[in-house]
C-alpha cells in the first residue's frame, strides 16, 4: 500500500508534514488549493477514514498514525485564527 505525506501551511503560516497510509488524500485535497479550515478539517478526516478502512481491509487493523495525526491536526486548528490552510505539495 503506496504512503504519502502532505505538506500545508496553516492560517498563522506554520507549516506541517502529514502522513497518509494510502493516496486517499488526493481524492479529497488539491495541491495549490486553499480551504477553510473547517473545510479542510472535514475533508481530512474524511480521506484520513478512508485510507486508515483500507489499512483495515488490508490488515485487519485501522492505522495508528492516522488516528494520531487527526488528533493533532484538530488540536492545531483549534488554536488557529480563521483563514485557509493552503495545500503545499504531495509527496509519494
Amino acid at each position: 500500500m503506496p504512503e504519502m505525506r502532505f505538506h500545508i501551511r496553516w492560517p498563522d503560516g506554520s507549516r506541517d508534514a502529514c502522513y497518509s497510509p494510502s493516496l486517499a488524500i488526493k481524492d479529497h485535497l488539491a495541491v495549490g488549493q486553499d480551504y477553510a479550515l473547517d473545510e479542510f478539517l472535514a475533508l481530512t478526516r474524511l480521506a484520513l477514514s478512508s485510507a486508515s478502512e483500507r489499512v483495515r481491509a488490508r490488515y485487519g487493523f485501522p492505522c495508528g498514525r492516522t488516528e494520531a495525526l487527526l488528533g493533532r491536526l484538530e488540536e492545531t486548528a483549534r488554536r488557529q485564527e480563521p483563514g485557509t490552510v493552503h495545500v503545499e505539495a504531495f509527496e509519494e
